[in-house]
């Protein structure tokens, strides 16, 4: 066969396998809303910088009728690409191949891409859409996903890791989505879950839809496990390819420096914050005061939102936000918001991303429902995660900080670099009002006019606590500032910060709080 003949042969096997499913399982992908997974790759990626390998890969399965059938690619892209320039590892699972169920060769070309994205020291994108482990195959389809799990937790902390789910994710395969960094999903098309409708409806006798189980809402709102959230397939590549330009290949690099801009002149900082503690404001609104280009990517918009947390620079520089939100729960910590706020300040210390937090919290959630939940096991992992931090970590108190919050969101005492607050800045072991219901109970119930008492005695105590200088006097706090000079401060404490280093005592490693 000449060398003509040769490449003829190449390119029509190329065309056969590229198919995937054949044309009738691609129109029943799209007719559903679906992209197929070489399209959502394509679509992902630079132009022409998609390099594909074991194209040509097929199962080696010889029960059940399995040697007769062709597997294009045994139902998984793979391969390199760049995104805005930036090298990436990349698989997609493609439905249109027997469902995209985990087989062998299946998981074997998963586990080589994995390999090769840790030895290059890239980033690695899993685009989930699969039916779940090839019966077929049996325990072999089972120890597909165990090799996928340990290559997930191998590479963590040390290269990012993104899972896309564009379809089902069902039983053991949630958990490679749920060891990586930042899980996206879309509306209508997403769905994951341990056990399907039909196993909950068999063995507990409940109706329920796959979206009500585990749908796009259902994981941005209520369970967490999603990061960011979108209403359709080209919007979630948008978000992946924002996350890029913020976060480092890997963790002995720090994220690539862009050209510093001033926030937009619509953010005044000294306006967003009301001067009476009680009435609530959006605490975005002081990252995008702060932040370049008032620029801020927000992780997990949609799950306890009474912590905000997610990417924004300073002077160029890619900064994590972890800031309480008065406007939802008076932006106290609670099971969910400790946990949301612990796992990213611990992603930002893996991977050299500084650390700004912006305090305002009257604590932890009181309440029989938080302590049965675990909130002193689930409280401890913020506390920990700041701890345990060696990234520059810079603290602003806006207004609140009480209790043990005020100690949880990177005090002095859990070794921050440094603590600014402002004047009307908070700090004390719990409001006035119940500080002084407390301190002067006797004086007040045995006063002629006990609610003037009252009033005298948490003026009293505001006097003497309300205010961050108690604090400062202490050298809890390094300096007081006006909201105008924060942006400024937090470039110099960046700036000053860059060559931390912090000496930790030798230990194979720590044991959280899970």
């Amino acid at each position: 066969m000449s060398l003509k003949q040769k490449t003829r042969e190449l390119l029509k096997r190329r065309e056969e396998v590229e198919l995937g499913g054949g044309e009738k399982a691609i129109e029943k992908q799209k007719s559903i809303g679906k992209l197929t997974a070489r399209e959502r790759i394509l679509s992902l990626l630079d132009k022409e910088s998609f390099h594909e390998y074991d194209l040509f890969a097929e199962h080696e399965a010889r029960d059940f009728g399995m040697e007769t059938k062709v597997l294009h690619g045994d139902g998984v892209i793979t391969g390199t690409g760049t995104i805005y320039g930036a090298p990436i590892c990349i698989y997609a699972q493609d439905f249109t191949v027997a469902g995209g169920s985990l087989g062998n060769m299946h998981a074997r070309k998963i586990t080589k891409i994995m390999d090769h994205a840790l030895k290059m020291r890239v980033p690695l994108i899993g685009i989930n859409d699969s039916g779940g482990a090839r019966i077929q195959e049996g325990v072999n389809s089972l120890a597909g996903y165990g090799e996928i799990f340990f290559r997930n937790t191998l590479s963590s902390g040390v290269i990012p890791q993104l899972s896309v789910i564009l379809g089902p994710c069902a039983g053991g395969a949630v958990y490679s989505p749920a060891l990586t960094d930042f899980v996206f999903v879309v509306e209508n098309i997403s769905k994951m879950f341990i056990t399907g409708p039909e196993v909950i409806k068999t063995v507990l006798g409940e109706e329920i839809t796959m979206e009500e189980l585990g749908g796009a809402r259902v994981h941005s709102e209520i369970t967490g496990n999603a990061h960011f959230f979108a209403m359709s397939e080209l919007e979630c590549f948008d978000q992946i390819k924002k996350l890029i330009t913020y976060i480092p290949w890997n963790n002995s690099q720090k994220a690539k420096a862009f050209p510093p801009k001033e926030p937009k002149s619509n953010y005044k900082i000294e306006k967003i914050v009301p001067n009476d503690p009680s009435q609530p404001y959006d605490v975005r609104d002081v990252i995008r005061a702060i932040a370049d280009d008032s620029d801020f990517l927000e992780v997990q918009a949609d799950f306890a939102a009474n912590i905000v947390i997610g990417f924004g620079r300073i002077k160029g520089d890619t900064i994590g936000f972890v800031a309480n939100q008065p406007l939802v729960l008076a932006g106290v910590l609670d099971c969910d918001s400790s946990d949301k706020a612990g796992r990213f300040i611990r992603y930002c210390d893996a991977f050299n991303v500084p650390l700004v937090t912006l305090e305002d919290l009257p604590g932890y959630l009181p309440g029989v429902d938080q302590e049965h939940a675990g909130v002193i096991r689930h409280g401890a992992k913020i506390l920990y995660a700041y701890s345990e931090a060696t990234v520059p970590r810079i603290t602003v108190i806006l207004r609140k900080a009480y209790g043990g919050g005020y100690i949880a969101m990177n005090s002095r005492h859990l070794r921050a670099d440094f603590v600014f607050a402002w004047p009307g800045a908070e700090i004390a072991v719990m409001g006035p009002e119940g500080a002084a219901n407390i301190i002067f109970r006797k004086e007040i119930m045995g006063a002629e006019n006990p609610d003037e008492m009252r009033k005298q005695k948490v003026k009293e105590y505001k006097a003497k606590f309300a205010n961050p200088y108690v604090a400062a006097a202490k050298g809890y706090i390094d300096t007081v500032i006006h909201p105008e000079e924060t942006r400024k401060l937090l470039i110099h404490a960046i700036e000053v910060s860059k060559n931390k280093r912090v000496g930790q005592p030798k230990k194979k490693h720590g044991i959280p709080p899970f």
